[in-house]
């Protein structure tokens, strides 16, 4: 299919009007960014990029991010054009609107096509650099294709990510940069003094230039690009924020805001369209995207066949029968900690998910994270299934996330959970797009001990339960930390999280993966079960604590007691009415709360304030031996009991 420059042009300046009506229509947008990449990504997508439009989710395509993702109205101009999701003009019209498709941002999910959620500048590197290495370990001829602008590059994950998948030669991904040299404030000069060339050659990638706006230019470079072999690509792309606005070109005014219809008229008017034509598109242009898409389509087509003809495999997911019937069994006698459960749980049912691949943030052996005799993936060979991320927490959490988006992986990450906050805002981002990462977080509590307040984390575990969709597991044992990983690999419907003890706990009894699954369960109870009964409910290493005191004050004064075990106080509240009853009756006003972190988000568990007594830390920990912190901040069975006697 041969295209001529001048086809190329009528194509972007159609695509840059089309953005510049969205943008108006709604009052709300970025049409800068749409603007300055239009011919970027019309060469890509009518010559290069291997999809098939009536298919967007075919295995075997490449993956287009955006992850600039305020550029979205860009996105949704190449989906109409190219048919992909039947995206219609009406809905080009909605951009930005209640329950639109085309979103402000391009959510996964929402619209087929948009492989990850953007938007938080930089996560689609790094996500991109996850469906990328993903791809390597499918064993798939294809390429990773990320549009970033300055803003993506200046964000801190991206020297994290960028310099991972140099160190690791993943050598499908093309990083394309539009170096419009703008950001809201004004030119990138105020901030940034980078030289970006020196700074890829330095983390190992071929680095490539054009002229972001010369179709021979575009096309040398992306020609180069997929001839590149052993490294990661980032092509320089010199641009022109707003490109075809005569009053706003190079102007950071035409990043966040509507270039207005009278401007949109003169951009029109420019390109040799009609002002007074909306959303239109030439027939010569819906003509040569609709060639392209049917060349795509066959192109995918036997590629299909010529897998199909393969035999590729396709992972056999275990059921919850067979994943119980594999989990290591624990010793009541002996201590454990639940983070060294994590490892022998992970490594007893490795081979029931060969799905799952990642690692730790450089705290491998710390986490118990290590998946053993599974290989490490290293610069070249993405054969095994162990990741070493380094120190790289955020940029770590986010190529989980692109892993697990691929499709035919699950990813995990880990590190100390104090550092969660450096993960959360790709956490959130999982939750957001539905994607089954799995994240890992030991040291859970300040039983750290002598690292001190700047290692033991408080109020984190409270953060963690405000992100809408994130199955978070604090189990109280070795047992129910296995069943908690027997929940999580099951779950498909969005990220799960699970925090373990650096310390060894008792291995409790009576512990059922019913109850783990449920988030809350009846876990020890004596005594007649009504409203004298004085209910302690705990997570993870506090369960022990509860059941002691919960024993003592029924063995000393015969007054009935019930321990709940909450491993997931979201999974519990998502529990019906009935069963929510069933394991906390409101009946039971006498209640203690033990958790060693903040009360945060406990307080909804309360009935009576009189009759409701909370152990648990709302300041910062201290260095010292974690048994002196267990005394001195009242985490212990004696303390637990005292304030149990006086209610």
């Amino acid at each position: 299919m041969k295209i001529t420059n001048e086809q190329f042009t009528l194509a972007a300046n159609t695509i840059r009007c089309l953005c510049s009506d969205m943008i108006d229509k709604a009052n709300s947008g970025h049409p800068g960014a749409a603007m300055g990449m239009a011919d970027l990504a019309s060469v890509l997508w009518l010559k290069y990029l291997n999809i098939d439009p009536k298919d967007p989710s075919w295995a075997g395509r490449d993956r287009l991010v955006f992850s600039g993702g305020h550029a979205s109205s860009l996105v949704y101009a190449l989906f109409h054009l190219a048919g992909v999701g039947d995206l219609s003009m009406e809905e080009l019209q909605s951009f930005r609107q209640f329950q639109s498709r085309c979103a402000g941002h391009p959510e996964r999910g929402l619209m087929p096509g948009v492989e990850v959620t953007t938007g938080p500048l930089g996560q689609g590197i790094a996500m991109g650099i996850g469906l990328a290495l993903a791809a390597k370990k499918s064993a798939l001829n294809n390429r990773t294709w990320v549009f970033c602008g300055d803003g993506d590059l200046q964000e801190g994950i991206s020297h994290e990510a960028c310099s991972w998948a140099g160190a690791m030669k993943v050598d499908n991904l093309i990083l394309v940069y539009d170096s419009n040299r703008i950001t809201i404030e004004g030119s990138t000069s105020l901030s940034m003094a980078d030289d970006t060339a020196k700074r890829f050659a330095s983390y190992g990638w071929k680095v490539l230039e054009c002229d972001g706006h010369d179709y021979a230019s575009i096309d040398r470079a992306y020609r180069k690009a997929l001839r590149v072999e052993g490294q990661s690509v980032i092509i320089i792309a010199s641009t022109h924020i707003g490109f075809g606005s005569p009053n706003k070109h190079d102007n950071a005014d035409c990043h966040g805001a509507p270039l207005g219809k009278a401007e949109t008229a003169l951009v029109k008017q420019g390109f040799g369209f009609d002002p007074e034509k909306l959303f239109y598109v030439p027939q010569e242009v819906y003509a040569l995207f609709s060639q392209r898409s049917a060349q795509q389509h066959r192109l995918a087509n036997r590629a299909k066949r010529e897998a199909k003809a393969s035999g590729a495999a396709v992972p056999k997911v275990a059921t919850k029968e067979e994943l119980l019937a594999s989990l290591p069994k624990f010793d009541s006698s002996k201590n454990i900690a639940t983070r060294s459960a994590c490892g022998e749980v992970m490594n007893a049912l490795s081979s029931l998910a060969p799905e799952l691949i990642g690692g730790s943030a450089d705290l491998g052996p710390s986490n118990k994270t290590i998946l053993k005799g599974a290989g490490d993936i290293v610069a070249g060979d993405f054969s095994g299934r162990n990741i070493h991320f380094g120190i790289r927490e955020i940029a770590m959490t986010a190529i989980v996330n692109g892993i697990s988006a691929f499709g035919s992986w699950r990813g995990y990450g880990a590190t100390f959970f104090v550092f969660s906050d450096y993960c959360r805002p790709a956490i959130r981002l999982a939750a957001l797009m539905k994607v089954p990462s799995i994240h890992i977080f030991s040291h859970d509590s300040f039983y750290v001990g002598e690292d001190g307040p700047t290692h033991e984390p408080i109020e984190q575990l409270a953060a963690m339960r405000t992100i809408p969709g994130l199955a978070l597991f604090r189990p109280a044992d070795a047992n129910e930390t296995a069943y908690a990983w027997v929940a999580m690999l099951l779950n498909l419907s969005g990220p799960s999280c699970l925090l373990t003890t650096r310390q060894d706990v008792p291995v409790l009894s009576d512990v059922t993966y019913e109850g783990v699954s449920r988030g809350g369960y009846i876990i020890w109870q004596a005594g007649r079960q009504d409203e004298n009964t004085t209910l302690f409910i705990a997570s993870g290493s506090e369960v022990s604590i509860a059941i002691e005191a919960a024993k003592k004050l029924w063995d000393v004064e015969r007054r009935s007691v019930r321990v709940v075990s909450m491993p997931s106080q979201g999974l519990f509240l998502a529990q019906s009415c009935a069963y929510r009853e069933s394991i906390v009756p409101e009946y039971m006003t006498r209640r203690v709360i033990v958790e060693a972190a903040s009360r945060f988000g406990w307080d909804r568990f309360r009935l009576d304030h009189k009759k409701t007594v909370f152990v648990t830390k709302d300041d910062f920990g201290a260095s010292a031996p974690y048994k002196v912190l267990a005394k001195e901040y009242g985490f212990t069975a004696e303390n637990v009991y005292e304030k149990a006697r006086a209610i």
